[in-house]
């Protein structure tokens, strides 16, 4: 694609071009470099890109097919080719929609899920629906893990304001404490347990659902242990196998992938803390994303310039990693989300048609809440060696109106952080400083040079009006299409994930050899020498 010698081009140019001057030549810069859509504010003026960069980073995107790419998606055609699927967690949103699949209506079994998920969400709530031995149900556990368990517990921490139905807690570890901590945690016979897997054949989950079947039988009976389950999975003969009536049984299509499942059954813990309707503002605020992301022109267009910004630090720029950095503490559990979105989608080496990348593929993805963030790693953002990439984001209110002036207090420190890492702090300026401070000759010049902030270092900034189930449908579905976005430009499939099959495999293996039933025999010697440490010290 000739867009990528001209961004190359544009890149060398920029390379010894300070973001502030910027500014300098464009007192329009702020307002011409951000956009805007239902609410949302997407800033990415602090960032190297100049007209002419952006101008050919959507020639990029128009050379890619984007926008035929985003068609074949929304229309139902099977672009996850690796799998032979469609992909369609935008219909999970929009369950008013016409959608075929080789020539099938499916949104009737969809919509008739979104309402089963309802009743049973009103039932649980109201009391209707209730544990066999009586009362009602104040405890649900969501047992799943990465997308079965990332998305519902991310969106339940995130819109803490508006769970007002049973306490939802989350395992997903395997690890036995994790279960074991929570389960001490609930009252079991007022527990509803949700086991969320598609095939539900998934070892950790499932691992974790007989644990806490076993200990439920012991306290309530093995007759009425059943009437505490609720399965999200499209293997009927399995969930029937594990005791779970047909009816306590929500699935879905192999057309919705795990890390893009939270808006159809695997939300079902999030129905169940929220609400019902405000689940549905969840969808509507998703499915608002989805038009504005279909309808927008590219310069105008969140997720295509969200993606843009990405690709020129990445591949452009070299910039291995991004911060996502949330000045909310109820969106605490995003970066972890968008860490598996990103990088599970992203994270191959290998195109479409079977050849190699011939460019880096997804960023590592990392981050945390503000302000925690900078009594922590921002060290590194502002003065390490390594450049990151920053995307803030924050709400213009708080749900705590009371606490007005923390939220002042947290807008302050992230507006703080995007400017103190453009504008830096130079050496005559730290010189300034420290001389203020009393400091003369070489001791001066010593203390001055560890107060020096390169600057320079880019950053972007989305804004809301405050965390509602819309707003949060609206940032995660904007998200999910930047992901699809910078994974057609990079000619790779971002929806399936064969990377995390290996470990899997030999994890299956070793199992028996970790018990100690078979030899370690024709394991490498590392493997043997750690699986020799473990029985000695087994206990």
């Amino acid at each position: 694609m000739t867009a990528w010698k001209t961004l190359h081009t544009l890149r060398d140019r920029a390379a010894g071009r300070s973001i502030l001057s910027l500014f300098d030549a464009d007192p329009a810069r702020a307002t011409g470099f951000a956009a805007e859509a239902d609410g949302l504010l997407f800033d990415y003026s602090k960032t190297a890109i100049d007209a002419e960069t952006r101008a050919a980073l959507l020639q990029l995107a128009e050379e890619a097919d984007v926008a035929g790419r985003r068609a074949a998606m929304f229309a139902g055609a099977r672009i996850n080719e690796t799998e032979g699927r469609a992909v369609l967690h935008t219909a999970l949103r929009n369950p008013d929609a016409a959608i075929t699949v080789d020539g099938a209506d499916v949104m009737p079994e969809l919509r008739e899920t979104l309402g089963r998920m309802t009743a049973f969400a009103e039932g649980v709530r109201a009391g209707h629906i209730a544990p066999p031995g009586g009362g009602r149900f104040s405890h649900v556990v969501n047992i799943g893990i990465g997308g079965s368990d990332l998305g519902p517990a991310m969106a339940t921490r995130a819109l803490a304001p508006y769970c007002d139905g049973p306490e939802v807690h989350f395992v997903s570890n395997v690890d036995g404490a994790h279960i074991h901590d929570v389960l001490d945690r609930v009252q079991l016979t007022a527990t509803l347990f949700i086991v969320a897997s598609k095939t539900f054949t998934t070892i950790e989950t499932m691992t974790n659902a007989e644990t806490a079947r076993e200990r439920l039988a012991a306290r309530v009976g093995a007759d009425k242990a059943p009437g505490h389950f609720v399965a999200l999975s499209s293997a009927p003969d399995r969930t029937a196998a594990f005791g779970i009536p047909p009816e306590r049984v929500f699935g879905f299509a192999d057309w919705v992938g795990g890390r893009y499942s939270v808006w159809g059954p695997i939300g079902l813990s999030l129905m169940l803390a929220v609400g019902p309707e405000n689940f549905r503002a969840f969808l509507d605020g998703g499915r608002a994303m989805d038009r504005h992301f279909q309808e927008a022109p590219p310069s105008g267009n969140l997720p295509m310039l969200l993606a843009l910004t990405g690709i020129w630090h990445n591949q452009l720029c070299g910039h291995a990693t991004r911060a996502v950095l949330p000045y909310e503490q109820r969106l605490e559990l995003l970066p972890a989300y968008l860490q598996q979105l990103e990088m599970e989608s992203n994270g191959k080496s290998v195109a479409m048609d079977g050849a190699a990348l011939d460019r880096q593929s997804g960023p590592i993805v990392w981050g945390a809440p503000g302000t925690n963030g900078q009594h922590a790693f921002y060290q590194l953002i502002h003065q390490g060696t390594r450049v990151v990439p920053c995307e803030f984001m924050a709400g213009a209110a708080g749900h705590e109106p009371d606490l007005a002036g923390h939220h002042q207090l947290l807008l302050a420190n992230c507006l703080a952080q995007s400017e103190a890492l453009m504008r830096g702090r130079s050496l005559d300026a730290a010189r300034a400083l420290m001389e203020s401070a009393g400091y003369a000759g070489a001791e001066l010049e010593r203390q001055a040079r560890h107060r020096v902030f390169p600057g320079n270092r880019p950053s972007t900034t989305l804004l809301y009006p405050m965390l509602t189930p819309y707003v949060l449908g609206q940032i995660i579905a904007l998200y999910e299409h930047r992901v699809f976005v910078e994974g057609v430009i990079l000619g790779i499939n971002s929806f399936d994930q064969w990377g995390v099959e290996l470990g899997k495999e030999l994890a299956k293996s070793l199992a028996p050899v970790v018990a100690g039933t078979e030899t370690a025999e024709g394991r490498d010697g590392s493997t043997r020498n750690l699986l020799a440490y473990l029985a000695r010290h087994r206990g």
